[in-house]
């Protein structure tokens, strides 16, 4: 398909679904032959691809969310940044914020933003505990740890572990990195979940 026969409408419908440039919806379309859905397919893959290249940029603009319970027993505060806030007053990126919130207050319960956070000691007795269970079932030796460290990378997504690496709660397809991942690759800004804390009725606050 040329040039010319690559319509304004394809490229609006497909700068829509994408929040991509014009050039770049058009170039994508192109070398779809016109098919919208692989187009959107193509973009999300470059865009995705560039997310690694924004890690070292600066976040200076962000945004602060509170999510309440509906039965006021738990409540969570939570910070996620990006470059401008042109990005930050998107209802894309709030409604990314508030997903977040909501996310830390189910029985997901994250304690540390990223595996990076997790206290050294905690670790250490995590692997003692696992390596016992293993030897307790008898299991070789060799073969110890392998097994902790598959306990370890389990314990990191499961509930109480990594906010990042957990399992997204509306759609368990996606890991919470991987839902930043796409956001990111979509309007061109590196996003960092900074901090958070999660509050319960009759706890301390996590």
């Amino acid at each position: 398909m040329t040039m010319t026969e690559i319509n304004a409408k394809q490229v609006k419908e497909l700068r829509d679904r994408t929040g991509a440039g014009m050039m770049d919806a058009k170039r994508a379309l192109q070398e779809a032959d016109g098919d919208i859905a692989k187009a959107e397919e193509i973009l999300k893959t470059k865009g995705l691809a560039s997310v690694a290249k924004r890690a070292e940029r600066s976040t200076g603009a962000g945004r602060v969310d509170a999510y309440v319970h509906f039965n006021y027993l738990v409540g969570v505060l939570i910070e996620v940044d990006c470059e401008t806030d042109f990005v930050a007053n998107t209802e894309e990126f709030q409604q990314l914020v508030k997903d977040l919130a909501l996310h830390i207050a189910t029985p997901s319960a994250p304690r540390y933003v990223t595996r990076e956070e997790v206290p050294a000691e905690e670790l250490e007795e995590q692997r003692r505990i696992f390596e016992g269970q293993a030897r307790e079932l008898g299991k070789p030796d060799n073969v110890i740890p392998k097994i902790v460290e598959g306990k370890l990378e389990a314990f990191y997504k499961d509930a109480g572990g990594v906010l990042l690496e957990q399992p997204y709660v509306r759609d368990d397809s996606k890991t919470i990195q991987q839902l930043l991942d796409e956001l990111s690759a979509k309007v061109g800004e590196r996003l960092v979940v900074r901090r958070f804390v999660r509050y319960r009725v009759g706890e301390e606050s996590e």
